[in-house]
C-alpha cells in the first residue's frame, strides 16, 4: 500500500455522507452577477418607465389591448355575474324566459312561472285553471329533471303548482270596520 504524502490531490473519499457539489468556477460566478446586474438595470428602468408615464399624465393608451379597453356588453355582464356570484339565479332567469321551449307551447299557454327560491330551490308556477294546474303536477317530476338536465344538478327540487287566483275582494261601502268579511258571521 502507498501512502500520498507529497501533498497531491486526496483520494476520492469513500465514507458514506452527503457529497459536496462542486465550487462554482469563475465563468458561473460571472454569468450569476452578470444576470443580477440585468435584473437591478431592468428594475431601474421599469421604475423610471413609470415615473415618465406618470409625469406624462398616466399610461397611454396603444395599439395593444389592456385593462382600460372598453369591453363587449356580454363579456361585462357575464364578469359581473361571475364576481357576484349570480350564476344560478341568472341561469334560472333564463329559464323563465325559455319556458314554451322547456315544457311546450301547450302547457306555456296555461302556465307561468312566477318565482324561484334559491334557499329551497323551489319554483313556483301558476296555471290558469285547476285542470292545467292538476296536469302540471302530474308533470312535475319530469319537469324537474328537464330544468336539472338544463340549470345542473340540485338547482331545482320542487315545482310548487298553484291554481288560479280568485278575483280579488271587493270591499262595499257598507262593510263594518274591523270584519274580516262574511266568514265572521258564521263563528
Amino acid at each position: 500500500m502507498t501512502e500520498n504524502t507529497s501533498g497531491g490531490a486526496p483520494e476520492p473519499s469513500t465514507s458514506p455522507g452527503p457529497s459536496k457539489s462542486p465550487e462554482p468556477s469563475g465563468v458561473d460566478l460571472a454569468r450569476v452577477a452578470l444576470r443580477a446586474a440585468k435584473e437591478a438595470a431592468r428594475a431601474r428602468g421599469d421604475a423610471a418607465q413609470q415615473k415618465k408615464q406618470a409625469r406624462r399624465g398616466g399610461l397611454r393608451s396603444g395599439a395593444r389591448a389592456d385593462g382600460r379597453d372598453p369591453m363587449a356588453l356580454g363579456s361585462a355582464i357575464n364578469r359581473l355575474i361571475t364576481e357576484r356570484g349570480w350564476e344560478a339565479p341568472a341561469a334560472v332567469g333564463g329559464v323563465m324566459g325559455r319556458w314554451p321551449q322547456i315544457v311546450g307551447e301547450d302547457v306555456a299557454k296555461h302556465c307561468v312561472p312566477e318565482k324561484y327560491d334559491e334557499d329551497e330551490r323551489v319554483l313556483t308556477v301558476r296555471c290558469d285553471s285547476t285542470a292545467w294546474a292538476t296536469n302540471l303536477r302530474l308533470l312535475a317530476p319530469t319537469l324537474v329533471a328537464r330544468l336539472n338536465e338544463d340549470l345542473g344538478h340540485g338547482r331545482v327540487t320542487l315545482i310548487k303548482v298553484q291554481g288560479p287566483g280568485g278575483p280579488a275582494r271587493r270591499y262595499g261601502p257598507l262593510r263594518a270596520p274591523g270584519s274580516t268579511g262574511p266568514g265572521d258571521t258564521y263563528g
